[in-house]
């Protein structure tokens, strides 16, 4: 899916209860998976804006379930954040109800929309720009897991079934390798060696959670930086934004990505690998932000992983990027020939910085647990 300019958006927007007149409605944002638009309306108290989301229902298969997980999530983060004094339209994403009272409208042509209230005064960050950026970023997060964990009910509902399964993940890698239905294997064999020598180690978080070793959880599930706003004027985090794979998983996924996202000295899509390193003086920001935000709610044996949680995300992100590349860029929205491509090399570049420096990862983590 991709966003289209030419779409009508004020007759998607007339469906939702929105106050005001509707000025206009732009594509917005630097998502891989859904399309995003701004919209502006117009009020006696001045302009407000809300943020309209297509949901790409060719990757969550079942986005009345995903809506009805995020309801559920936000319902129960606002009430947490009003009992304790904050202010959950700024601290919490806030879904817009339709016409008909439910969260979503289904147009006539099958496409899932929704809409949340726009967050001013703040703005999410492609790189992270200062440690105390991503110190405030973990604490986010942490304190987000944390939140959710007494939550009542029913688990929810798995949105992309074992979508950070990382031996599944390379199962599906080494289908797109016999298959090669783009010819493109024969270009990327050192990329194929580099997932496929690093298989067992990478398993590891899946093996300690069906050994009953870690436990399972609700969250968040993309945890990458600009998964969180940061505040205009205070510069630090408010609100962990995108919850379409908030479901059951493991707490590594979430701290893991933050590592890959948060320590990377380049963009995710950088052609050039050799910029592309980690920066530990990030890394000990966001874990002393992330056990802060999580306030003891977290086992040692989760702790003893954050390291290699690291290494397993970047890795299994790149997995992902490599067998998309294989399989014809079917997945993640690409914007020049071989960005999936690029993707790959940087993940796995990253994976070999995260190897050469967990050592000393493994002493920043100590010095904070």
């Amino acid at each position: 899916m991709s966003a289209d300019k030419n779409l009508d958006i004020a007759s998607i927007v007339r469906n939702f209860r929105i106050d005001g007149d509707f000025i206009s409605g732009m594509p917005y944002g630097s998502g891989h998976i859904n399309d995003t638009y701004l919209g502006r309306f117009k009020t006696p108290a001045g302009e407000t804006r809300y943020i309209h989301q297509r949901i790409n229902h060719n990757i969550f298969k079942q986005p009345e379930l995903l809506i009805e997980n995020i309801a559920r999530v936000t319902t129960h983060l606002r009430s947490k954040i009003q009992k304790a004094g904050g202010d959950p339209n700024r601290e919490s994403l806030t879904l817009v109800p339709a016409n008909d009272g439910k969260f979503f409208h289904k147009t006539p042509a099958g496409d899932y929309w929704r809409t949340y209230l726009f967050i001013d005064r703040a703005k999410t960050y492609d790189l992270v720009e200062t440690p105390e950026h991503l110190r405030s970023g973990g604490q986010a997060f942490g304190r987000f897991g944390g939140m959710l964990g007494d939550m009542k009910g029913e688990p929810l509902h798995e949105t992309i079934p074992m979508f950070h399964h990382t031996p599944n993940r390379l199962a599906l890698l080494r289908e797109a390798i016999d298959a090669d239905c783009r010819n493109r294997a024969a270009g990327v064999k050192k990329e194929i060696q580099f997932a496929l020598e690093r298989s067992d180690e990478m398993g590891t978080l899946v093996r300690l959670q069906q050994e009953g070793k870690l436990p399972v959880r609700i969250t968040h599930n993309d945890t990458k930086f600009n998964n969180v706003m940061i505040d205009d004027d205070t510069q630090k985090a408010i609100c962990v934004i995108d919850l379409d794979t908030v479901m059951p998983g493991l707490v590594l996924y979430d701290f893991g990505d933050m590592v890959r996202t948060g320590t990377i000295t380049a963009m995710e899509d950088e052609p050039d690998v050799s910029k592309v390193g980690a920066n530990l003086t990030m890394f000990e920001a966001l874990v002393r932000g992330y056990l802060e935000g999580a306030a003891g709610s977290l086992t040692s044996a989760e702790v003893d992983q954050f390291v290699l949680a690291g290494r397993v995300i970047t890795f299994t992100i790149g997995v992902r990027f490599l067998t998309d590349y294989l399989k014809g860029d079917v997945y993640f929205k690409i914007r020049r020939e071989g960005h999936n491509l690029d993707r790959c090399h940087t993940q796995f570049k990253l994976v070999s910085e995260l190897e050469k420096h967990a050592g000393e990862m493994d002493k920043i983590v100590a010095r904070y647990r």
